[in-house]
């Protein structure tokens, strides 16, 4: 079915949001090494800072579940404004407890957005593209990620520093006010009745015949992130560390994996709707599981840049297909809440605790080879669970995947 002229326009107003999540993403890895050594922190010290940022995906399960009461659109435009905001602030940051702080923040609104983007393109998109399109914002979010890698090594050398990358993050306020003129509500969130709209308490889906659900996803999130939440964030410190690459080495590495890792993202949304989100599973998890081994075992430079490439193409592809998963599998009413509990405060319970155990385990065995290789047995688990637990959703309406709990 071919998009409407509205639909295009989402996709594009969404497609920018989604730029600057990646951006975001890559701008910590790239920035790492060199607050470490303006903030003097060792490797343990560096994985509690990235813990600490992390939790703020955490705290935005709270504005993630508001999208079922006060509705999608006017909550991404909240998003959009405090994840601006805190961004800015961590650019005015001197210590490593207020960059810590507004991190913190800019986490909290830039995965709420995430999340509200990815059910509303759910909701708003055909059910025979819906992967695809969705697909194609994480392949924006990835383009993000490439237009981070080339610049940072040139914002660096500013007198800034660092501090240069975080101010480009202002640019989604001006994008997002030109924009946003021509965004309306989902149509199907419209399409609940006052009392389904009404606020609930924080446990509500688990009086749901959802809850079961839910914590399936919760569980595979979970372990999806063991791995995929540490394999790009502390690469650059692992090889100007132990490859002894130099900064700029580095930085071209990265630059280089993510640009050819686009192809392929852009283009896994079309194979899930294809093939379907089980078979696309079935391959992403442990040739990306492998990936992330061979890019902390590898020693020459071209071989870790390629599986670098395919380790960034599966750590972001996960999020089309885990996000179809928890939009497709729950009723509009819930869609919100279930996305918020799954993802956002259940299944990052070690998104945000892994970095710190990495780090320790790292200065223990003096190497991130050790540490990081063992967390790709997770994903290979959660494959597991996913193929036994959910059923195929490709190419049906969301009222037929969401029929029962």
């Amino acid at each position: 079915m071919a998009l409407t002229s509205y639909q295009r326009r989402l996709v594009v107003f969404l497609s920018v949001a989604t730029f600057f999540e990646g951006f975001d993403f890559i701008a910590l890895t790239q920035v790492l090494p060199t607050v470490q050594r303006e903030m003097h922190l060792d490797q343990t010290a560096s994985g509690i800072l990235l813990s600490v940022t992390n939790a703020g995906t955490v705290l935005a399960y709270v504005l993630v579940r508001l999208a079922d009461r006060v509705g999608r659109r006017r909550l991404l435009f909240v998003t959009i404004l405090g994840y601006t905001l805190s961004t800015a602030l961590t650019a005015a940051s001197v210590t490593v407890w207020d960059f810590a702080l507004w991190q913190f923040s800019a986490r909290v609104f830039l995965i709420a957005e995430y999340a509200v983007s990815m059910v509303l393109a759910a909701e708003e998109l055909p059910a025979d593209r819906r992967a695809t399109i969705i697909g194609v914002l994480q392949g924006a979010s990835s383009l993000g990620a490439v237009m981070c890698a080339g610049i940072v090594p040139l914002l660096l050398k500013s007198a800034w520093t660092w501090r240069t990358v975080y101010l480009v993050g202002v640019a989604p306020l001006l994008l997002m006010a030109f924009l946003r003129r021509s965004l309306v509500e989902s149509k199907r969130f419209e399409a609940l009745t006052a009392a389904e709209r009404a606020p609930r308490p924080l446990v509500h889906i688990f009086s749901t015949s959802y809850k079961r659900r839910m914590l399936q996803l919760a569980i595979i999130w979970g372990l999806t992130y063991l791995c995929a939440q540490n394999a790009v964030q502390f690469w650059k410190v692992f090889v100007m560390n132990e490859r002894a690459f130099s900064e700029e080495m580095a930085a071209q590495s990265i630059k280089w994996a993510a640009l050819g890792s686009m192809p392929v993202l852009f283009s896994f949304g079309w194979v899930m709707d294809r093939i379907g989100r089980r078979r696309a599973a079935a391959i992403l998890f442990p040739t990306g599981a492998l990936s992330v081994a061979l890019s902390y075992s590898l020693h020459d430079q071209v071989a870790l840049t390629l599986a670098l490439a395919w380790g960034m193409f599966s750590v972001s592809a996960f999020l089309p297909l885990l996000s179809s998963f928890s939009t497709e599998l729950f009723p509009t009413d819930l869609r919100g809440d279930a996305f918020a509990w799954a993802n956002n405060l259940l299944g990052r319970i070690t998104y945000v605790l892994s970095p710190s155990l990495v780090g320790w385990l790292a200065e223990r065995e003096h190497s991130y080879t050790v540490p990081m290789v063992a967390t790709t047995v997770f994903p290979i688990v959660a494959l597991v669970l996913l193929l036994r637990w959910f059923p195929e959703t490709a190419r049906r309406e969301l009222e037929d995947t969401s029929a029962s709990g």
